[in-house]
């Protein structure tokens, strides 16, 4: 394995060989090929948990191709950590079935740094990232090359009640800052939805508001574990550092905010203490639908309103959270021509609208919220596309793993952080763990 992919080694469990790996899988690796000779090769997708919308487009993919291919879809584990474990050990093992690969943005460069990416073909890469937004395709480059295919891009925006904003008089025409927020809500006794919980969300806000202060979690990206320079102990990790922590010393968050994920939060919201939250679009459909089942009031959704993610400091942008997925091929694939063939068809702007609308998931091309009837569905669509416009991925390092699992056992729980010390010590323990002294 190439130096720079050693990371992978550093686990609880040790590190495992390739063909150990192999041996692990056993007969769950599947061939990626069609069974008869001269039949259509079978693409193999892996996907993450979605409602459907995925499988639906591999079925219209395929009858697009004419016969070329057929896409079948193998579902990935529910969560981010898991589904980055099956990947990188079936990418490590030569797995040859890894023909389309829904990846999460932060860790593609995991990757790609030791070759397990086919190269995007470059008239392909031209064709996939004209009309991008500039917060997804920078999520899906690694040393300034484009790795993987952007297919759609999630974002958090600030939702709030209008009732709190209008009896804070506090302006919402206008972009808010944190401390605009923090200040409206306790002025109004009420909560402000945040995800606290020791998980991947913490770093999400932590790296959000750090990019927001004009920071940057990771200096270097590109260089070895050895020479990664961090920027957390700096003047934009202590603004990041204050806002967590006034929010979880003055239980401003909720009693639940130490466990607090994008659900529990969104729930927090939509009760009686709601007042401002940074979460990301799926809220909508999600109290939508509650309304429509009785368990909330119709006149919650008149009463909700959006924004752009807070800035840090009034008159500068605000550098909001990106997530979402990039379609990455195996560089073991058995067809990696006919994988982007396929991948363009998935891409295309008129499946991502179809994907945001079916499934909530917002499209990383622009062209794509110019559909009909996305606002219809999605009336805060505009404050998404913006938002994307401005977002800034997590670290894009091989060593992200680390960086982030480091975060997440030194900025929880919110009470405990603290301006002065907490961003020296969380950039003191994730040196010492990517220098081998210490272990997560």
């Amino acid at each position: 394995m190439p130096k720079d992919a050693r990371h992978w080694g550093r686990s609880r469990k040790g590190a495992r060989s390739a063909v150990g790996v192999a041996l692990a899988l056993g007969a769950t690796l599947l061939t990626g090929c069609g069974s008869d000779e001269g039949a259509a090769p079978t693409l193999t997708w892996y996907i993450n948990p979605d409602a459907g919308g995925q499988a639906e487009l591999a079925k219209q993919c395929s009858d697009a191709s004419n016969g070329a291919y057929t896409i079948e879809t193998s579902l990935l584990p529910n969560d981010a950590a898991s589904q980055r474990e099956q990947l990188a050990r079936r990418l490590a093992a030569g797995d040859k079935s890894m023909d389309i690969m829904s990846l999460d943005p932060p860790n593609v460069p995991e990757y790609a740094e030791p070759g397990y990416l086919a190269p995007v073909p470059d008239d392909v890469a031209e064709r996939t990232t004209e009309g991008v937004l500039e917060g997804a395709l920078a999520g899906a480059k690694w040393k300034d090359e484009v790795v993987a295919v952007p297919f759609w891009a999630n974002t958090q925006i600030l939702w709030y009640r209008k009732s709190v904003a209008e009896a804070a008089g506090l302006d919402m025409s206008k972009p808010v800052t944190w401390d605009q927020i923090i200040e409206a809500a306790k002025s109004q006794d009420k909560y402000i939805g945040v995800q606290g919980a020791r998980a991947e969300s913490m770093t999400v806000w932590v790296n959000a508001l750090v990019a927001s202060a004009g920071g940057t979690i990771v200096e270097n990206p590109d260089a070895s574990a050895d020479e990664i320079q961090l920027g957390l102990d700096s003047d934009a990790g202590k603004q990041a550092a204050e806002v967590v922590s006034t929010i979880g010393k003055e239980g401003l968050g909720g009693p639940g905010l130490p466990t607090q994920t994008e659900n529990t939060s969104m729930v927090q919201f939509q009760g009686d203490q709601g007042s401002f939250m940074v979460n990301y679009p799926f809220v909508w459909p999600a109290t939508n639908a509650s309304v429509e089942e009785g368990a909330l009031p119709e006149s919650l959704i008149d009463d909700i309103g959006w924004t752009l993610f807070p800035a840090m400091n009034e008159g500068e942008d605000t550098a909001p959270p990106l997530g979402g997925i990039n379609l990455g091929v195996g560089s073991s694939s058995q067809h990696p021509d006919l994988a982007y063939e396929a991948i363009e068809c998935i891409v295309s702007p008129e499946n991502q609208a179809q994907y945001f609308e079916t499934n909530g998931n917002p499209p990383s091309n622009e062209a794509a919220y110019e559909t009909p009837g996305i606002e219809e569905t999605f009336p805060m669509a505009p404050t998404i596309r913006d938002s994307l416009e401005l977002a800034v991925p997590r670290p894009q390092t091989p060593y992200y793993n680390e960086i982030s699992t480091g975060i997440q056992q030194t900025w929880t729980p919110p009470s405990d952080v603290n301006p002065d010390t907490t961003p020296a010590t969380s950039q003191e323990f994730i040196t010492e763990v990517l220098r081998g002294e210490k272990l997560l």
